[in-house]
Formats: structure tokens, C-alpha cells, sequence
């Protein structure tokens, strides 16, 4: 929040301070309401930011949601590849951990990404696709690790990491849907189990049990 009166921030601080207040305000709205139901005016009232700042740093309310949507995705991505792990099934383990607790512990951001995002239409579904895109090239690595370490694996298949961002994504967005946004972290065994089958074998998965 800006300091009230006079005070002595650049204009670009008082932009950022602006944007950082939108975006909050467009994600509330949007994860209590849903995104047709969330209008421009509601969004600078509640961030208490005027209508002229809106649109001089936003064209419309899908360009503010867009941004909002990159910015989840930037988050939600560091908390799989920033972990330290000595083997690839750990780091998938720690990784996913740390995913499906972000998620639970965010229920207003699980909702305005995963379930209200295809509301904006087309350009917010190439958009969230673009992120994908991130999220694919990260169990790519993966699956190049488990490789490294796992030499006679089989190569990978080419729609298997797509399969594992989309399956993964509409599964949680499916808890959502059905009230179960608080009971996230419930699905790591079987979603590491089913991740490894799909990086590696089921050979390899049925190690996890023993």
C-alpha cells in the first residue's frame, strides 16, 4: 500500500505498488466470484487504485488476468525445480510435495487458475498452454535424469510429459470443483506413483512401495 499524502516514490514505484495491488485485487475477485462475474470496477475498488491507473497499466480485464496467470505460473513452477535432491525420485517426491501444499494452502489462487482461467476464453487457454510448455520441458529433465541414473530404461514417449502436466492439472482442478481443495496433498502417493510409471516404468514404480 502507498504511504498516504506526499511522499517521495518514483513514478515507477508508485506503478509497480499499483500493479502489485490489481493483480491482488483481480485474484481475490476472481477466486470468490469467478472470472465473467469480476468486472474492472470492482477490481480497482478494491484495490483501491483509480480507473485511469488501471488501464495505464492493463489494455482490458483479460490483459490483467493474463498477468496474473503468468505470475502464478512463475510461482507454482520454482516450487518443483528448486529443490535439492540426491536422486531424480527424490526430487520428484520434494518437488510435488511442495506443489500440491502450495496449491492447498492458496484455495483463492487454486481456483482462479486451475478451474476459472478457461473463462477468459481462448487467449488465456493459449496462454496457460505457452506455460505448459515450462512445466513439460521440467519432467523432460527429469526424465533425463532418471536416465542417467537408470540406464536400461526404455526411451521416453513422446506424449508422456503431456500427458503428466495435463493429467495432473485437471486432476487438482477436479478436487477443486468438488470441494476438495483442502485435501490436495492426499493425492502425492498415487500421483508419484503415476508420474514415475509415466517418466520411467512400472518397474521402477513399484519400487516406491517397497
Amino acid at each position: 500500500m502507498l504511504p498516504r499524502g506526499r511522499h517521495n516514490l518514483s513514478l515507477a514505484e508508485v506503478r509497480s505498488s499499483q500493479r502489485t495491488r490489481l493483480l491482488a485485487a483481480m485474484l481475490e475477485l476472481v477466486g470468490q466470484q469467478g472470472y465473467a462475474a469480476t468486472t474492472v470496477p470492482q477490481v480497482v475498488a478494491r484495490a483501491r487504485v483509480s480507473r485511469n491507473a488501471f488501464y495505464e497499466l492493463f489494455e482490458d480485464k483479460l490483459d490483467c488476468f493474463l498477468a496474473l496467470s503468468d505470475e502464478l505460473a512463475d510461482e507454482v513452477l520454482a516450487q518443483l525445480v528448486n529443490t535439492d535432491a540426491s536422486n531424480w525420485i527424490s526430487a520428484l517426491r520434494t518437488g510435488l510435495r511442495h506443489y500440491l501444499n502450495w496449491w492447498q494452502e492458496r484455495p483463492v489462487w487454486t481456483r482462479a487458475y486451475l478451474v476459472e482461467l478457461p473463462a477468459a476464453g481462448p487467449p488465456a487457454v493459449e496462454q496457460r498452454d505457452r506455460q505448459y510448455m515450462r512445466f513439460r520441458a521440467m519432467f523432460d529433465a527429469l526424465a533425463q535424469w532418471a536416465r542417467r541414473e537408470q540406464p536400461e530404461l526404455p526411451p521416453l514417449r513422446a506424449l508422456n510429459t503431456k500427458m503428466i502436466v495435463l493429467g495432473v492439472t485437471e486432476l487438482l482442478a477436479d478436487q477443486v470443483r468438488r470441494g476438495r481443495a483442502d485435501r490436495l496433498v492426499e493425492l502425492e502417493e498415487e500421483l508419484t506413483f503415476w508420474i514415475v510409471q509415466m517418466l520411467a516404468d512400472e518397474a521402477t514404480a513399484q519400487t516406491l512401495s517397497r
